[in-house]
């Protein structure tokens, strides 16, 4: 399986924000997605995009419920967000957060293998490459992928 490490400094996202039972994370966060797409339009101007008009950054960023970008315990939160400007305004009814600056070990997966990566990393991966995970894992979907494929973001150094 192909991992790659990537620094990543800070950024900001503006979503829609859910949370819930960690265990249950497949029950109430399609909903939150729904939302998120449903209500493009009142974010559409602040989302950031590349030099071609695309959307730079489709995420499904987490924290922990105190929303230090701990890892989720029994209880979790989610963003269903897009990447924007970090002097952006959240409108009413979306929340802003700003990722802290980590050093993070990436892999694809599909909706289907989505299970099988993330426990690979858990117990294969990072171990076996001496890292542990300092914060939430985060969820990339390329705007320029139509595939449905995404990206899980394992922090495992935190920037200074």
């Amino acid at each position: 399986m192909s991992v790659t490490i990537e620094d990543k400094e800070s950024f900001t996202v503006i979503g829609k924000l859910g949370k819930g039972l960690s265990s249950e994370g497949y029950k109430w966060i399609p909903a939150i997605w729904q939302e998120a797409k449903s209500n493009f339009a009142e974010i559409r101007e602040l989302v950031k995009k590349d030099s071609e008009g695309n959307l730079v950054g489709i995420w499904g960023a987490m924290s922990d419920i105190s929303e230090r970008f701990e890892r989720w315990t029994e209880r979790g939160k989610y963003l269903a967000s897009c990447e924007v400007s970090d002097n952006s305004v959240a409108p009413t009814g979306w929340t802003k957060w700003v990722i802290p600056p980590y050093k993070y070990a990436v892999i694809g997966c599909s909706q289907d293998t989505y299970q099988e990566k993330f426990n690979y990393m858990l117990s294969e991966y990072l171990p076996n490459n001496g890292y542990s995970i300092v914060g939430a894992v985060h969820e990339f979907y390329n705007p320029k992928e139509t595939n449905g494929n995404l990206y899980l973001y394992f922090p495992i150094e935190k920037n200074l």
